[in-house]
């Protein structure tokens, strides 16, 4: 298994450099009553504000920007719920490299049109009856459907160095703006995120503490913290879906042993009660793995009173025709 030395702090920094004037320097902000309630001084560092609605586009860039010139010819292929999807789609159409993205069919419709209008090709699976992972790789052997007997670069989701280091800088820029923090708070699927915030955090800041935020229905990263063990979960009912991960991977597991503090959970409730808060009172449009972080920090599950909190809204992709079930 690699190790926790599979990606440094130099590969964050480098890949900050490939993605200026690129990515968006996302906006950090700041609430009075959040920072009343919890007693203690809060920055949101907003990804719902990234290229195509969430961090993801930051480690796909990373990753195309950095292969070869045949396998740019050849073209990518990745596996991805839908935000990671998105960002692997329009980083092939910035950089001209043809993309395959394996997507569930029960993925929200507005991630499938989205990656679809990037100009990628969409191959559909039903989550239920379908290995992501296995069908991908043999997709790749052979090439997709418009790019037969062309072998296809696999760009995973998380679990690639060159995606880690380029979600690392998400917590670069928070730094970078605001400063000293004692804490950080990042949502957790893959680990790719985490990963990445968490190296550059415990370089810049190494007393400032990084805990992981999982739905409980999807623990498995909790589990895996907290055994030493890798610890699976099979197609989680969350509502979560960027979280809906069977695993840590191979290079983010020994990262989050290494790197992160602390993992907890937050409940699907606490999820959507801490979605429409954010619509609410900060006025941005948050998707529910995107809540994670802050469900934990304002349902009380983290308690830091009299600290600076960094808090990672992760993305803001929300089906808006699903959005009235979650009032039911």
């Amino acid at each position: 298994m690699p190790q926790y030395n599979s990606v440094t702090i130099t590969d964050v920094q480098a890949a900050q450099e490939r993605l200026l004037g690129i990515a968006h320097r996302t906006p950090v902000l700041t609430s009075r009553i959040v920072n009343d309630r919890t007693h203690s001084q809060v920055f949101f560092k907003c990804e719902n504000f990234q290229r195509t609605g969430a961090f993801k586009f930051r480690g796909a860039y990373n990753a195309l920007l950095q292969l070869s010139a045949a396998q740019k010819q050849k073209g990518v292929i990745t596996y991805s719920s839908g935000n990671h999807a998105q960002a692997i789609a329009l980083a092939g159409k910035l950089l001209n490299i043809p993309a395959t993205i394996v997507m569930p069919d029960d993925a929200p419709a507005v991630k499938q049109t989205a990656t679809r209008s990037y100009g990628a090709e969409v191959i559909l699976y039903n989550r239920q009856e379908t290995n992501r992972e296995e069908l991908t790789q043999n997709l790749a052997r052979v090439g997709a459907a418009s790019r037969r007997h062309r072998a296809l670069t696999l760009i995973p989701p998380y679990d690639h160095p060159h995606v880690v280091a380029g979600q690392g800088t998400t917590a670069l820029e928070l730094i970078a703006e605001v400063g000293q923090l004692d804490l950080l708070l990042v949502c957790c699927g893959g680990g790719g995120l985490i990963s990445g915030c968490a190296i550059a955090t415990k370089a810049l800041l190494p007393n400032c503490k990084v805990i992981g935020v999982e739905p409980e229905l999807a623990d498995d990263a909790t589990r895996s913290f907290h055994s030493k063990t890798l610890q699976t979960v099979k197609n989680p009912d969350t509502i979560a879906d960027g979280a809906r991960t069977p695993s840590l991977g191979k290079i983010t597991f020994p990262l989050v042993l290494h790197y992160v503090d602390d993992m907890v959970t937050v409940s699907e409730e606490a999820i959507i009660r801490t979605m429409f808060f954010l619509w609410e009172r900060l006025k941005i449009v948050v998707e529910p793995t995107g809540a994670l972080a802050a469900a934990a920090l304002l349902e009380g599950v983290v308690k830091a009173p009299q600290t600076k909190i960094g808090v990672i809204i992760s993305g803001g992709n929300v089906d808006l025709a699903q959005v009235g079930k979650l009032f039911s």
